[in-house]
């Protein structure tokens, strides 16, 4: 390959995903030791006009309500209501809310649990794939660039006679420390 056109390849990719790869770097970094962000919780007491049926777009009706009085944006994953009827549950995640709807003793009233990402669980969750469509392309070409960025530097160096050697032995210790820390993973 030209190694002019692979440079500049190079260059401009890594140039235009930096960004994603400090976020996803830095997230990922702090999510290995434990640290995943806070979530500013609050459970409410919700009247109902009428009992919850089991229905997802009851749920999901009242869910949007109670996110819009709070200024909140709908969850971006996807719902899951567990139960049938009356007992019904609904869970609705996503990268900046989330939101839990449950039956409660009386039929007249549920109980919502509503959790708003702090800027560090925000990321952590687009960093999970809890985002958007949009984000989750995003997030894909970002494998992309990497993959490419990876293949190209690899290529470079074995172009680059003083860095031939360099290039294979790293590229053999990178093997060896991936092979090693997925056995003793």
């Amino acid at each position: 390959m030209n190694r002019v056109f692979l440079t500049k390849l190079h260059l401009i990719a890594a140039a235009l995903m930096l960004p994603a790869i400090l976020m996803f770097l830095f997230t990922g970094a702090l999510y290995t030791w434990g640290e995943t962000g806070a979530w500013l919780e609050d459970t409410v007491a919700v009247e109902l006009s009428a009992p919850l049926t089991g229905d997802e777009g009851q749920f999901r009706e009242i869910a949007g309500r109670l996110l819009s009085e709070r200024d909140l944006p709908m969850p971006s994953g996807k719902s899951k209501l567990t139960g049938e009827g009356a007992e019904a549950s609904f869970q609705w995640s996503g990268a900046r809310s989330e939101i839990a709807l449950a039956p409660t003793a009386d039929p007249l009233v549920a109980e919502a649990t509503i959790k708003e990402a702090s800027l560090h669980r925000w990321l952590v969750q687009l960093h999970k794939a809890k985002g958007s469509v949009f984000f989750k392309v995003y997030a894909s070409l970002l494998a992309l660039v990497l993959f490419v960025l990876s293949v190209s530097g690899v290529i470079l160096g074995l172009q680059v006679r003083p860095y031939r050697r360099l290039t294979i032995l790293g590229s053999a210790v990178g093997v060896i420390a991936f092979v090693a820390a997925v056995l003793l993973g």
